[in-house]
This record gives C-alpha cells, sequence and structure tokens, in this order.
C-alpha cells in the first residue's frame, strides 16, 4: 500500500505518516535457475527435434522409396550374382581370399555384391569379416551335436553341408537373388573372374543342360593347360568356385544331403545328365593346404594349379559352341582326328608324337594306370572320372597346344564317332 501511495503523489500527512511509520518493502530475491527444471526444458526440446527430424526422415524415404519402385517397376535387378564366401574359423585364410576378390570386385560391386557367411563363432573371423564395410555379414550358429552316420567319419563335413544349405537358402530365397557364385575362404580369384561368370550367366540362363559354371578345371596344372580362352562342358562337377541359379537351388535345397555335398552333387541322380561349364584355365586357385580334408591331394594337384593372368574380353567371345548340340558335335570330331596311340608306354609313344593324341580305356582301373602314367587326376565319382565329358578327359602335353585325350570305352559311341 505504502508504494502505491507514494507512486501515486498522495501528500497528506497521513499518508505522509504512514510512509514514515511503514517498514521498507522487501524486494524479491533474484529467482536462480532450478538446474533440473533447465535439465528437464533441454530434454522436452531434444525429444521435439529429434522426432521432427525422424518425421522428415520418414517422409523423405517414404518419397524415395515410392519413386524407386516407380523407376524400378521397369528396370530389373543389375546384380549378375551374389558372390558369397564360405568361412569357418581361418581368419588369416579369409584375409588372403577378400583382398584377392576386392581387387577386382570394387569395379563391377554393384553388379556382384559380395558376402561373408561364417559358419560358427570364431570371434577373429566374425572381426575380420566386420571390418570390411562394403561386404554383408552373415552368420549362422547351429549348436545342436552332430550326428555322424558311420563310426569314425569327420564331422567337419556334415557342418560344411548344413552351412551351405543354410547360406544358400538365405541369399536365394530370403534375399531373392536369381544367381550366386560360392567361392571358399581359401581361393584368390583371376583378374577375369567377374567378367568370367557374367558372361557364362547368359548360358546358365538359356541352356537347362547346364546346371552350374565353374572356375575350376581339376587338370588346371601349369603342365596340363594352354589356352586361356577354352571351355568345356563336363559331367563332372568341379566346385571351388561355381554359381548356380535359384531355380536349380530350389530343386536341390529340399533333398540337399547332411554331408559330402559336393560328392552328392555328382551323383547322376542329382545332376540328371545335366552338365558344367568349365574352363581349361583356372579363374581361381585354391591356397588351402590346411582345412576339413587334411592336405589332401595339396602338393600334388593343388599347388601347381595355374591361375589365369591373361586379359580375355569375355563379352566380346562366342560362346555358343557350348550349346549342348554343338559341343558335342565340336569335341567329337576333335576326338577322331586325334592320333590313336596303342600299347602300354603310352607316355613314351604320346612323346614322340607332335599331333593331338588318343588314349583308349578300358575300365577303371585302366583309366587310373594311364592317368598316372601323365600325372593326370586318377580320381572319379560314380562313374565319372575327374574333368570328364562322356568319359573323355582332356589335357595338353606338357604346357604345349597338343591335347591329350584318355577316352573310355563307350565314348565314340556317345560323341557319335
Amino acid at each position: 500500500q505504502s508504494s502505491v501511495c507514494y507512486r501515486s503523489g498522495v501528500k497528506s500527512g497521513r499518508g505522509l505518516l504512514f510512509l514514515r511509520r511503514a517498514r521498507p518493502a522487501r524486494r524479491r530475491p533474484a529467482m536462480v535457475p532450478n538446474p533440473r527444471h533447465i535439465r528437464r526444458l533441454l530434454l522436452v526440446a531434444a525429444t521435439a527435434a529429434f522426432i521432427y527430424i525422424q518425421v522428415r526422415h520418414f517422409s523423405a524415404q517414404s518419397h524415395d522409396a515410392g519413386r524407386l519402385a516407380l523407376a524400378g517397376a521397369d528396370q530389373p535387378d543389375l546384380s549378375v550374382a551374389a558372390v558369397v564366401i564360405m568361412a569357418c574359423n581361418r581368419p588369416d585364410y579369409l584375409h588372403r581370399t577378400v583382398e584377392s576378390i576386392l581387387k577386382y570386385q570394387k569395379a563391377v560391386a554393384s553388379k556382384f555384391p559380395l558376402f561373408i557367411s561364417q559358419d560358427g563363432t570364431n570371434g577373429e573371423v566374425k572381426n575380420k569379416a566386420l571390418s570390411y564395410t562394403q561386404i554383408t555379414f552373415m552368420q549362422h550358429v547351429d549348436l545342436e551335436p552332430v550326428h555322424t552316420e558311420s563310426p569314425g567319419e569327420h564331422i567337419a563335413y556334415y557342418k560344411i553341408a548344413n552351412h551351405y544349405k543354410w547360406a544358400l537358402d538365405e541369399l536365394f530365397t530370403k534375399r531373392n537373388f536369381r544367381r550366386v557364385i560360392i567361392l571358399e575362404d581359401d581361393m584368390e580369384i583371376a583378374p577375369d573372374f567377374f567378367d568370367y561368370f557374367e558372361a557364362a550367366a547368359k548360358l546358365l540362363d538359356t541352356d537347362k543342360s547346364i546346371m552350374a559354371v565353374s572356375s575350376w578345371n581339376d587338370n588346371g596344372q601349369k603342365q596340363f593347360v594352354y589356352d586361356p580362352k577354352a571351355l568345356y562342358r563336363s559331367d563332372f562337377f568341379p566346385g571351388l568356385g561355381w554359381m548356380l541359379t535359384k531355380s536349380t537351388w530350389m530343386e536341390l535345397s529340399p533333398k540337399w544331403p547332411k554331408a559330402y555335398w559336393d560328392d552328392w552333387v555328382r551323383l547322376k541322380e542329382v545332376h540328371k545328365d545335366r552338365q558344367f561349364i568349365r574352363p581349361e584355365v583356372c579363374r581361381t586357385y585354391n591356397f588351402g593346404e590346411h582345412g576339413s580334408s587334411m592336405g589332401q591331394f595339396f602338393n600334388q594337384y593343388l599347388k601347381p594349379i595355374k591361375l589365369n593372368d591373361a586379359h580375355i574380353d569375355w563379352n566380346s567371345e562366342d560362346l555358343s559352341y557350348l550349346s549342348e548340340d554343338k559341343f558335342l558335335i565340336k569335341f567329337g570330331k576333335d576326338v577322331a582326328n586325334a592320333t590313336p596311340v596303342h600299347g602300354s608306354d603310352d607316355l613314351l609313344k604320346a612323346h614322340n608324337l607332335y599331333v593331338d593324341v588318343r588314349i583308349q580305356y578300358n575300365d577303371q582301373g585302366d583309366f587310373e594306370r594311364v592317368a598316372r602314367q601323365f600325372g593326370v587326376f586318377e580320381e572319379w565319382k560314380d562313374g565319372v572320372p575327374r574333368a570328364a565329358y562322356k568319359g573323355v578327359v582332356v589335357f595338353r602335353y606338357k604346357s604345349s597346344r597338343r591335347r591329350i585325350y584318355l577316352v573310355g570305352p563307350d565314348s565314340l559311341r556317345q560323341l557319335g564317332v
């Protein structure tokens, strides 16, 4: 009241007396901001800003997704094939493999998206895989105990088959790729690896007599190869860097074996007379001396493999000769034109001739005897020698243009010769 009287300019004695007697008005202390209130206000403001940004981001994403969906309606998937590296517990091997692949994959990354599929929980492998930001990591963890069908079997083969099925189901079914190239964590690739598979993809799509395309030749050692452009059909599944289609996987997946998946694919009842494309000069090199196979065949057959280093423009190569009808005729003529050699000392006789040579074998034991003389793979599966077509195994003689044909007892009839 005193302050009101004073400001109103009342000069009465009573008023002045009142002012003199009244206690001075106390000033309210300045309000000190409460830190708790400040934090609460800042939190509210930050939350509001975050919500605003998210709404804007979601709106932009929805707009872009709609735009891309409309654009993609008229544009097919541009990828040729997903590439998956099958890994387990060898981080040093995985590093070498990935570095080899990235050297050539970077230029074609949109056509060949890269994946690493790890079986198990090895921390070093997982960390190595996750260190590559351009590679998608998948992890298969199956802690169920393995029951082998026969005593003494190595459980690794069961785990490998299980991992393959899981990874291929993931890529074909869940991620909907049209084709997949399967590599392992102990492989290096050739400079034209991706160009080779891009050209071969057209064959795989159009020729239903081809089950898969491989980058491997079992008899691809330096002394047995010559022409980096040469491709062959084979009744024997090579594996070791191979491509198949989704439709083929949909056929194989429901009946996939518990173990030894590669030998299973080689069974006639599985491939059903379909064949495989393989190169003369390998597009993959297997350096895996230590693994589930315990280094079997490594020094004799794997270490001497020649990895292609020649530049091949596969886009300009005419691969129509690989169609079933054309290849049968062409290969049959080549075998028919080769000079037949008979007798026990096949190697010496072949050495003294400077032309293509054909040597007939009568059965598996006879084939193994002849193959051993030259040093090519002696093994065969379900009646088919490695790399054979219609029972014929072909390789170069001492890195030269000359070919040696090991011809089965029924090969000439099958070739129409």
